[in-house]
């Protein structure tokens, strides 16, 4: 069978992050025989036909190089602010949709797996079988206007419609009306590094990118509250983003800053390097699609505070051991994280990220995968 990745994030060489967690979806396709293609957006001028890890990829031109700048970046949302914006989306589509056909086409069997409604799954070709997946950001994106109108389109009928965590599913349901059933709620597969737990030690810890949305203000104003009673309590910020200055300004004016670090963007190996130390994982964003970064945390044997308008992160939180749910207030997640700080804690989340490990295996998901892909042939 033929898989054509359809998206607008995909790695542009090895370790490159911008959707890292589908390459390992797409190897484990083909270590499973199929034909895996991917198709994505030029970035800056650089497209055409490419090889990443064994993959194909088309990274295919949309507008001018200088307007190039909305994939990869995390910043697609902005294209809707300017006229030029919506040219470079509009253009954008069509690429996507010309390069979707021309992978798939000569086929026997083909299947668009189209990650992010938008703008892949609106792009995908309406006469090829398709998959939509739903991975979170696309799913706040339902909140614009107009937004549920053209997600009607992108996620109707005959297309299976698959999302990472009960949270983006029911969101779906709410907004566009089409319900996901469980059999096609699945996160993307995580490839857990080998290594020894936690040692403990290393403090707090935060991992991704510093926006509202994250809500990084939280921790750091709970690390504050610890302080009184945890003088040398450590919180290291794994991460960078437009909050990052207002977050800085907050930790000096609450009398933390000696005691904060700020380690910006990280390689795997760094995000790695600083769980192997770490006491307690702190999540406080809201509605996240799900959340690989706190499962990546049990892995390590680091137990998760998240709250309970986390969104996705809940289902991780599911698990026992795996850590606590608390209210998004900074006094009650230093409650949580206090109550995490022991030895006995980490070794649950360990357990806790074994169970996900073996949930979350490559091979595992792209076989869930292929049931899917079989559903939309037949569709």
């Amino acid at each position: 069978m033929r898989v054509v990745f359809l998206t607008h994030n995909y790695p542009r060489h090895a370790g490159d992050l911008p959707g890292a967690f589908l390459a390992p979806l797409a190897r484990a396709l083909q270590v499973r025989g199929h034909d895996v293609r991917v198709v994505a957006p030029s970035d800056r001028g650089q497209g055409g036909e490419d090889t990443v890890d064994g993959i194909p990829v088309t990274r295919v031109r949309y507008a001018g190089a200088e307007r190039e700048r909305y994939a990869y970046s995390g910043r697609m949302q902005e294209a809707i602010g300017s006229p030029a914006g919506w040219v470079a989306l509009a253009g954008l589509l069509r690429g996507l949709r010309r390069g979707a056909r021309a992978a798939a086409a000569g086929a026997g069997e083909a299947v668009i797996h189209a990650h992010w409604w938008f703008p892949a799954g609106f792009a995908a070709p309406s006469e090829l079988p398709t998959v939509v997946t739903l991975h979170g950001t696309d799913a706040r994106l339902l909140d614009r206007p107009l937004a549920p109108l053209l997600a009607r389109r992108a996620l109707g009928a005959p297309r299976v419609v698959s999302t990472v965590s009960r949270h983006v599913a029911d969101r779906v349901a709410a907004v566009v009306g089409r319900r996901v059933g469980s059999g096609h709620v699945c996160p993307m597969p995580l490839v857990v590094p080998t290594g020894p737990v936690s040692s403990g030690g290393g403090g707090l810890l935060v991992v991704g990118r510093l926006t509202g949305q994250k809500r990084v203000d939280l921790a750091l104003r709970a690390h504050a509250r610890l302080q009184a009673r945890h003088p040398n309590l450590t919180l290291t910020i794994v991460g960078d983003g437009p909050a990052r200055p207002g977050l800085e300004r907050l930790a000096a004016t609450l009398g933390t800053g000696p005691t904060v670090r700020w380690m910006g963007q990280l390689p795997p190996a760094g995000v790695a390097s600083a769980l192997a130390s770490a006491d307690v994982f702190l999540f406080p964003a809201e509605n996240e699609g799900l959340g690989l970064a706190a499962v990546e945390a049990l892995t390590a044997g680091v137990p998760v505070v998240a709250c309970r308008d986390g969104g996705g992160v809940l289902d991780i939180l599911e698990e026992p051991g795996a850590g606590t749910v608390t209210a998004p207030d900074a006094d009650a997640i230093a409650t949580a994280a206090e109550g995490l700080l022991n030895p006995a804690s980490r070794a649950a989340a360990a357990r806790a990220g074994d169970q996900w490990a073996d949930r979350l295996a490559p091979a595992r998901v792209a076989e869930r995968c292929e049931g899917w892909y079989r559903e939309a042939l037949g569709g």
